[in-house]
């Protein structure tokens, strides 16, 4: 049984990464919610910013993961912990280089095809702001 990562409570898996998105079915992918944190108003479903950030938590957690250029394929495995059948499916995806396979490229398909960046979460904000004070 999982446990809510938030307030403790049963939870069930949520892909950060959705699957529609492209997401993987890797361990650095899950987060466990219980079902008000996972679809609730603040929730990762409902509220863009908790997307955003974690995707940007699991984006960061991949660079701190792959801390070299290039990796092999037995590598990546070992890594990510991945099953044989994610594996060929991201590996389809990555061109092959004399040295390996591009950390860079590699994060970006896990990242479902995108690279986060915090400024979005600023400009987020700043839109939200904006949209406040046109109503007031």
């Amino acid at each position: 049984m999982y446990h809510c990562e938030i307030c403790g409570a049963t939870a069930d898996i949520h892909h950060i990464v959705h699957k529609q998105e492209g997401g993987y079915d890797i361990k650095i992918n899950y987060k466990y919610l219980c079902n008000y944190h996972h679809r609730g108003k603040t929730g990762p479903h409902n509220c863009i910013e908790t997307d955003i950030r974690y995707k940007l938590d699991m984006q960061d957690k991949i660079y701190k993961l792959l801390p070299k250029e290039y990796y092999t394929a037995k590598e990546l495995y070992s890594l990510l912990g991945m099953t044989n059948s994610s594996l060929k499916r991201l590996l389809r995806r990555l061109k092959l280089y004399k040295e390996g396979y591009s950390k860079k490229e590699i994060i970006k398909i896990l990242m479902g095809g995108k690279l986060y960046s915090y400024n979005i979460l600023k400009e987020l904000e700043l839109e939200r702001l904006f949209h406040n004070i046109n109503i007031s």
